[in-house]
């Protein structure tokens, strides 16, 4: 009997939309790995290399479900990643969502996708589903980093004042339904049709649904985390801009750094072997 450490044969695929939302991660990897690329293929620069001892690869995928998708098969096909998370910002839908709360997905579904009379509303086409469960392991993983971060992290990386000018006071964290679309969700109205049409809908965002079916079509595990920028209604687009550009990058960065953290404690414990 001999012993190893529990290396990962795994590489994170790691997507956002906006710059603020991954560039914090791209700076750490080119601070820890000094050979770390970049490759640039259509239009986005992937870099690869390793994040706290955890090979990863990082992109601005940009907004909408086209482009997560396009680059969700790149990171694939091209970069042989084994396990793909979205991070980024979402508009509060659920009653108890509030601004800086996080909302990881069990499940993602399309909000505009609708076939009908051919297939069922929100169905996928030809794929019999309208919901991709979200990895429950990897879905844990991002969970337990988000718990840390909350706790440990945030009170100390943004002050407390700019915390309260956006309301913040006790964020919290939610695993539920993430819904995805083509449009910026900002009235009321619109909220009140969701929460009718999705009964448990929490978060509504742009992309997430979209990297789930090409994650189910490849059968590779995917994760959705997404930071509570506001409320949905007609003040969106103003706390979106502040938040994202104040609070939001902080969330992005700090979970994922604190998920890689756990893996590479985890590398290190010793298990036995046989042959």
């Amino acid at each position: 009997m001999v012993f190893s450490s529990c290396a990962r044969s795994m590489t994170l695929g790691i997507l956002a939309a906006i710059h603020d939302e991954v560039d914090g991660l791209v700076a750490a990897m080119r601070h820890d790995d000094s050979r770390a690329t970049v490759r640039t293929i259509g239009m986005r620069d992937y870099y690869a290399g390793q994040l706290l001892g955890q090979p990863c690869v990082l992109v601005l995928a940009r907004m909408g479900k086209v482009a997560a998708s396009a680059t969700t098969v790149t990171l694939i096909r091209e970069f042989g990643a084994t396990q793909i998370v979205f991070t980024g910002l979402a508009g509060g839908i659920g009653a108890g969502t509030n601004v800086g709360d996080i909302v990881i997905a069990d499940r993602t579904i399309q909000h505009d996708l609708d076939a009908r009379p051919f297939f069922g509303r929100h169905e996928v086409p030809l794929l019999d589903r309208a919901e991709f469960p979200a990895d429950p392991a990897l879905t844990a993983e991002l969970e337990a980093a988000a718990r840390e971060f909350l706790q440990l992290d945030l009170p100390a990386e943004v002050p407390r004042e700019v915390l309260e000018r956006f309301g913040v006071a006790a964020p919290a964290l939610h695993h539920g339904m993430i819904a995805s679309g083509d449009q910026f969700i900002g009235s009321p109205a619109a909220v009140t049709e969701l929460r009718e049409r999705l009964p448990g809908l929490l978060a509504v965002e742009m992309e997430g649904a979209a990297v789930a079916q090409v994650c189910h079509e490849y059968g590779v595990p995917y994760a959705v985390m997404r930071t509570i920028s506001d409320r949905a209604d007609d003040s969106a687009h103003v706390d979106f801009a502040a938040f994202l550009k104040d609070v939001a990058s902080h969330y992005s960065s700090g979970v994922l750094r604190r998920l890689l953290a756990g893996r590479a404690k985890a590398d290190t414990v010793q298990t036995p072997v046989r042959f």
